[in-house]
């Protein structure tokens, strides 16, 4: 913390213990347009208008924080947005955000903290909430699979793949825990060159790698799709000559009868 920090921080202390409550909404104005990327700073802001009652304000300043272009810490301010909204009931407030930070990220955590929180909620009738519950939260791990599958991801993949067994185990739907281990890798070692920055290669290391199921079964049908594509090219980029056009014979010219001859009868 820099020591405009401490006197920014200080001096709204002190208002607060003199209940000067205006006065602390300017100094945090004025903090903000020093250090608008600071997110404890937007968080306090936040906290201090939900103290006051103002839960109106306080989500005002949660959503010009998360508007800002640059933050330091974004994913403790996206969580204490988000535990506001649960906080106060708005649990369709919440799943939105969610959604939005699913937008900007596709970290595994956020994942995982989507499933908990659906696993978490009260939905009015206790004998149906465990029920909704699990789909709901099983919905956002089939989601959370599917996305990271499309980008690549294997270490976040077997994470997120480890936290839905635990949870379908928890659930105690053995069905449902079979498909998530039909869905587990297996590790394999494999070696790779070591290059280093400027290009020269300096040997081999070993690594782990993870060879998905899914993506064992989608491999063949990945080939005949190509296939296909390359049949359908070539088959375009073929073209039949046409045939040549047929030259019409010039018609011979036509030859006129010669005069027949007249014989004078002499008198």
């Amino acid at each position: 913390m820099c020591p405009r920090d401490k006197l920014f921080r200080g001096y709204i202390d002190l208002e607060i213990q003199l209940r000067e409550f205006e006065r602390c909404r300017m100094l945090y104005e004025k903090f903000l347009e020093f250090g608008p990327e600071n997110c404890v700073t937007w968080m306090k802001f936040a906290e201090l208008e939900n103290l006051l009652g103002d839960t109106d304000r306080a989500r005002a300043i949660f959503e010009l924080a998360v508007q800002q272009p640059r933050l330091d810490m974004p994913e403790l301010l996206w969580k204490a947005y988000i535990d506001f909204e649960v906080a106060l009931g708005e649990t369709e407030l919440a799943r939105q955000l969610y959604e939005r930070l699913l937008e900007r990220t596709q970290h595994v955590k956020v994942w995982m903290s989507f499933a908990k929180f659906e696993m978490g909620l009260s939905h009015g009738d206790s004998g149906q909430d465990a029920e909704l519950n699990v789909r709901l939260a099983r919905r956002i791990y089939e989601r959370a699979n599917e996305m990271l599958r499309q980008l690549g991801d294997k270490e976040s993949r077997v994470l997120l793949l480890e936290a839905w067994r635990d949870f379908e185990r928890d659930a105690s739907d053995s069905q449902e825990m079979q498909k998530v281990m039909d869905k587990m890798p297996r590790r394999i070692k494999k070696r790779q060159k070591i290059v280093s920055d400027n290009g020269v290669e300096e040997g081999w290391e070993e690594v782990f790698d993870y060879i998905f199921p899914e993506d064992e079964l989608a491999r063949p049908n990945l080939k005949l799709l190509a296939a296909a594509k390359m049949w359908k090219t070539q088959k375009d980029n073929t073209v039949d000559d046409p045939p040549a056009p047929a030259i019409a014979s010039e018609p011979e010219p036509a030859v006129d009868a010669a005069p027949a001859e007249t014989t004078d009868s002499g008198d």
